[in-house]
């Protein structure tokens, strides 16, 4: 049996590939900070490993205790990271920095995987190809107007600049599914009659299902890949309307007042509501960075190199997933 650490396991997409993982018969550590929320980690076949990545000597230790009893992780997928900040520079000190000691640690503790499986986004990319709406492709310039992109770009090169790291790199555009917050923080407002849309020019919207993501990171282990980037999405265009329209019909269509923002206005709220957040010391859903994401037309990406060397065939288009996530939001409370 291998096994397999996944850390930030206590989050949305991880605690689906945990699923995954334990479905799949390998040996699953979650890593997990201390104080984590174990909510969706109840299977008792889980092994936890409480990881500080802040502090490399107690991250080091934390990993040589593992290692003299289990000898090391046969793959590590690391999903620990931050979507959400109070201030910008805590984006490069969690999704960056902490994951450059992981890695540091791993290599001086001689416990580097068969596989280093790393969460970015397809936000690294910015807004590209915004005149021709062309796919984003492997060989366009990454140009991130984010601090979370930023942080996630220079992740993604230091793995590269690592001779011979077994890293391979996952580019999801926009993940949902059960247990993900921000797609039900819409539904709720649609719910309550309420439907935000914002821009007028046309948009170019891709979204991938959570558990469409954790397959494809095992068809990845599966092919032995390595040292590979892929971007991941259900391989369908959506305009701006699709996923609202789609939990309309899931809660029996209820009337909506529908209200389309332009984006000077988005960007004075995104700016109010982050400095509310800094005076609250409670991050925003809706801030700078949060602006930028909303206001980016195109959102196509290339999925060959996934579909030909991964063998990557999405399960789940938009109708499909957003069937499901609006049960489990309907099924657990929250609607």
């Amino acid at each position: 049996m291998e096994s397999i650490l996944i850390t930030g396991a206590s989050g949305f997409i991880g605690s689906f590939i945990v699923e995954e993982a334990l479905k799949r018969k390998f040996n699953v550590w979650a890593g997990v900070r201390s104080g984590s929320s174990r909510q969706y980690l109840k299977n008792r076949k889980i092994h936890f490993l409480e990881l500080d990545f802040a502090h490399p000597n107690e991250l080091r230790a934390q990993l040589l205790g593992y290692r003299g009893t289990y000898n090391r992780f046969d793959y590590i997928v690391h999903c620990a990271g931050v979507t959400k900040c109070l201030h910008p520079r805590e984006f490069e000190q969690v999704n960056y920095l902490q994951m450059r000691y992981f890695v540091d640690a791993l290599r001086e503790t001689n416990m580097v995987p068969k596989q280093f499986i790393f969460l970015s986004s397809l936000s690294v990319f910015g807004p590209v190809h915004e005149r021709t709406y062309q796919p984003i492709g492997p060989k366009d310039s990454p140009r991130p107007n984010t601090a979370y992109a930023s942080s996630k770009l220079k992740a993604e090169l230091y793995l590269q600049s690592l001779p011979g790291f077994p890293y391979v790199i996952y580019r999801p555009t926009g993940v949902y599914g059960p247990r993900e917050r921000d797609y039900y923080l819409m539904a709720k407002s649609i719910r309550g009659h309420l439907d935000a849309a914002v821009g007028f020019r046309r948009q170019d919207l891709t979204f991938v299902y959570v558990k469409d993501v954790a397959e494809a990171l095992f068809l990845g282990i599966e092919q032995g890949v390595c040292r590979r980037s892929y971007f991941l999405s259900d391989g369908q265009v959506y305009n701006s309307r699709a996923f609202s329209q789609l939990i309309r019909q899931e809660l029996g269509n209820p009337w909506v007042v529908r209200l389309v923002f332009p984006l000077w206005l988005l960007k004075v709220v995104s700016l109010l509501s982050g400095f509310w957040a800094r005076q609250t010391g409670k991050p925003a859903t809706l801030n700078a960075d949060k602006y930028k994401i909303m206001k980016q037309r195109n959102w196509q990406c290339d999925l060959a190199p996934a579909v030909n060397e991964l063998g990557y065939a999405p399960k789940y288009n938009l109708e499909a997933g957003v069937k499901e996530t609006i049960a489990w939001y309907k099924e657990n409370g929250w609607l």
